[in-house]
């Protein structure tokens, strides 16, 4: 059974995780292309926190949206 477990972590550390030991190396020099995928992962949730936004305000509009608090029957 050890050895199942140790190679799960050879799979993981000597394959899966060898871009990310890259780019903590790059870190050191150039900070903004070591974070290069944090800013794409903050660029989509702001993406798409714009889109469900939109989506709510078209639902408002024509009014679609139910705000009453009894729409739920656990809320009476």
């Amino acid at each position: 059974m050890k050895a199942f477990w140790e190679g799960i972590q050879t799979f993981f550390v000597d394959f899966l995780f060898v871009p990310l030991d890259g780019l903590r190396s790059l870190e050191l020099s150039y900070w903004s292309l070591a974070n290069i995928i944090n800013w794409i992962f903050m660029a989509i949730c702001v993406r798409y926190t714009y889109y469900w936004i939109k989506q709510l305000q078209l639902h408002k509009a024509n009014n679609e949206e139910n705000q009453d608090t009894t729409a739920h029957s656990f809320l009476k």
